[in-house]
């Protein structure tokens, strides 16, 4: 799994491409291949929204940035949240990897 960490020009740029989605994002992922058990894939996080959430939710933009890796690596391992039933299971899953860090993320029910 690859990590970058761009603006919102890009993973804006990015979001219209490959989404058709015009407007920037926290975090996009790409599954690139997946057999055989081994997954390669990329997450794209934008720095500049991190720098902006990370006020509204109380924590640092590097904690809002691991966030947002979880986050994609989660969509990676087939996760999604375009339902209310799925997107409490991400979050429950969110939630339990980064107190493994020592984080303890706080959502509001409008956070994409």
């Amino acid at each position: 799994i690859s990590l970058a960490v761009v603006d919102d020009a890009t993973i804006h740029e990015l979001n219209c491409r490959f989404l058709k989605h015009d407007y920037p994002t926290d975090v996009l992922s790409f599954v690139l291949e997946q057999t055989d058990g081994l997954l390669e894939g990329e997450i794209i996080a934008s720095a500049d929204t991190a720098a902006r959430d990370s006020k509204r939710f109380g924590w640092t933009p590097a904690d809002e940035l691991l966030l947002y890796a979880v986050h994609g690596t989660l969509h990676l391992a087939g996760y999604d949240d375009r339902s209310a039933k799925a997107k409490k299971l991400m979050r429950s899953r969110e939630h339990f990897y980064l107190q493994q860090l020592g984080l303890n993320p706080r959502y509001e029910e409008s956070r994409p």
